[in-house]
């Protein structure tokens, strides 16, 4: 299993494809535009599918000072305060940074462009995290969801991978109805994305005003011990041997 940029944007799996190699998990296609946030929102935003105002750039962008401040002034128009700076192709939120304000934007955009010539500027919004896994080739399943809830102003990198700072409540405390909602968009974002095999769909959840964003599709989810792939498919009947063997 290759995490990241080389295993999981499409290059290996074109080199498998042209070696003839079987693989587990989504083909090129699937795999390039799930691991570009900016290809991937614009497949969802054709589909239809609810997501939180975001603006894409180019680190090009940044380099000349009248370029840089429109960019800037379209962000803090078009999103305002907070927001989140991703860069577009990197997985496990590495170099994403929350801004508050103006300078710490400037500095997100600063460190997103030094590793990615494409970013995405998403809006931040007061929500939930639900998280729901897919599974299957030919006919794609989904599993129960799952919620993470954390003990950090954000889910960033060091959250995610520290113990004792995140747990899951699985399933997620939702209702049947919204259940049903997530399950059927994890499967209708992977379905236009072209991904196959597994992948774990995220999502935001407004319960207060009862609305639902995707926020991006992970074509080789993590397979930690707290990982929520695993965790997923175990409380849905699988058991981790029995989803390693499938």
């Amino acid at each position: 299993v290759l995490h990241g940029p080389n295993g999981e944007d499409g290059t290996v799996q074109g080199l498998f494809r042209l070696m003839g190699k079987p693989f587990v998990g989504a083909g090129v296609l699937g795999s390039a535009v799930g691991m570009d946030k900016l290809a991937m929102k614009a497949a969802f935003a054709a589909a239809g599918l609810a997501q939180v105002p975001y603006v894409g750039l180019n680190a090009a962008d940044l380099q000349e000072p009248e370029r840089r401040d429109a960019v800037v002034a379209r962000i803090e128009q078009e999103l305002g305060y907070p927001c989140f700076v991703k860069p577009a192709n990197l997985r496990s939120s590495v170099g994403s940074t929350k801004a508050r304000g103006r300078s710490q934007l400037l500095s997100g955009l600063d460190e997103a462009a030094s590793l990615d010539p494409r970013i995405v500027v998403e809006q931040g919004v007061n929500a939930r995290e639900l998280e729901c896994a897919v599974l299957g080739k030919r006919q794609l399943k989904a599993s129960v969801v799952g919620e993470i809830r954390f003990d950090a102003d954000w889910y960033d990198y060091t959250t995610k991978y520290s113990d004792g700072l995140s747990h899951t409540l699985i399933p997620a405390p939702i209702s049947a109805a919204r259940q049903a909602d997530v399950q059927a968009m994890a499967l209708e974002a992977c379905r236009v994305l072209g991904v196959v095999g597994q992948a774990r769909v995220d999502f935001f959840y407004d319960a207060t005003q009862e609305r639902l964003w995707i926020n991006e599709v992970n074509t080789l989810p993590g397979f930690t011990s707290q990982s929520m792939y695993p965790m997923l498919w175990e409380a849905s009947g699988l058991p981790l041997e029995d989803l390693v063997a499938q």
